[in-house]
């Protein structure tokens, strides 16, 4: 059994045929280029241990995971911390196979060496609370990730979280057939656009945008606002926030030097 066979057949299990059903059809030829986006979020448990979890990513885990063929690994702080201090981590993955695969990360050598601050943390100081995790599919309007300019230093993680499963595939469905030539033209410049297959929040649409600073960011979304065809599109029936949208979570983000997106 092969690793994404192995994957499937767990999701079919837990009762999300039509996901397995999915997983299936994304990874026939004419789907091949589809891609996955893994975002983790490390709650840790003091801004002690910051330092520990990015030195442990910059010099161990990201340079294991390029070795597995994963590039692009994203890594971003919060623009404005609040609470607890949270890292996210961003992962491409060009199939299911290649997800599985990071499983055998902790078989590096090389990573158990330079990782061995955080890796070998007694469980009497660990680095982090606990890290969360979710699987997203990249929607038919955007497969694959556009990895932005090195110049882009705000970015948006948004969640929308859709009422049913049914109007969640609607907004999909908005995003499709007009909604992101609108995102493009106003200056909201989409890194990644992806269905989440597996985690919390479901059913929900994940995506990230880039900017090269806030006032860019501002302009982009006022523009957006009052596009005509924006204003037209969210007023029919069928793509109304309150038939199709039930929360919108946005955090905003600044990229860690090293990180690859």
């Amino acid at each position: 059994m092969t690793r994404s066979t192995f994957l499937k057949t767990t999701v079919a299990a837990s009762g999300l045929v039509g996901v397995a059903q999915e997983l299936t059809a994304a990874e026939a030829p004419a789907g091949a280029a589809r891609e996955y986006f893994e975002i983790r979020k490390y709650t840790l448990k003091g801004p002690e241990k910051q330092a520990v979890l990015e030195g442990y990513l910059k010099d161990a885990a990201i340079p294991a995971l390029n070795r597995l063929g994963v590039k692009n690994v994203g890594v971003f702080l919060p623009e404005k911390p609040e609470g607890a201090p949270v890292v996210y981590v961003v992962l491409r993955y060009g199939s299911l196979d290649q997800l599985a695969k990071c499983a055998e990360l902790l078989s590096d050598a090389a990573l158990q060496k330079q990782g061995a601050a955080y890796l070998d943390a007694p469980a009497t100081d660990v680095v982090y609370e606990r890290v969360e995790s979710w699987l997203t599919q990249g929607i038919s309007g955007m497969p694959a990730m556009d990895v932005p300019a090195k110049g882009g230093k705000v970015y948006q993680l948004r969640i929308y979280e859709s009422p049913t499963e049914k109007t969640g595939k609607k907004k999909i469905e908005m995003f499709n057939i007009g909604e992101l030539a609108i995102f493009k033209r106003s200056g909201l410049n989409a890194v990644f656009f992806g269905e989440t297959i597996v985690g919390p929040l479901m059913p929900n649409l994940t995506y990230m945008l880039s900017f090269n600073d806030a006032a860019a960011k501002d302009q982009a979304w006022n523009t957006f606002r009052v596009d005509p065809e924006w204003t037209k599109l969210k007023t029919t029936p069928g793509f109304t926030d309150k038939e199709i949208v039930s929360r919108i979570t946005n955090i905003v983000l600044v990229r860690a030097a090293y990180s690859q997106i």
